[in-house]
């Protein structure tokens, strides 16, 4: 059983539209995650253009991926990186704890997670 950063049983983040770096709809992250997706974030049009300027385009269709694009409202694994990233910008989307892997703790302290 993943744990979530609140130490209980980790919470799906979204299936529609379907997340996780496994595509199960969890922050689940293991051994071939090299990107941890581990944070479950509610996206926001701040955050989106964020990730756009820093290489990571979010928003944008790719159907060749099955990759729908997201939109601000779309819950979303992201990676932990990244999500530090954008809290130290000042502009990191809220996350959702309950859908949040426990290794998220290895980038943020819990106190900071709550804090958007």
């Amino acid at each position: 059983m993943a744990e979530n950063v609140l130490g209980s049983e980790l919470q799906a983040c979204s299936y529609d539209p379907i997340t996780g770096f496994y595509r199960n709809g969890c922050c689940d992250t293991g051994g071939q995650d090299q990107g941890v997706h581990a944070v479950c974030v509610v996206l926001t049009d701040e955050f989106l253009a964020f990730s756009k300027e820093s290489g990571n385009d979010l928003s944008t269709p790719l159907p060749l991926y099955e990759f729908p694009g997201l939109k601000a409202g779309d819950r979303w694994c992201l990676c932990a990186a990244r999500w530090r990233e954008a809290f130290d910008a000042g502009c990191a989307p809220q996350v959702v704890l309950e859908a949040t892997h426990a290794r998220m703790l290895e980038w943020a302290t819990l106190d900071e997670l709550r804090s958007v």
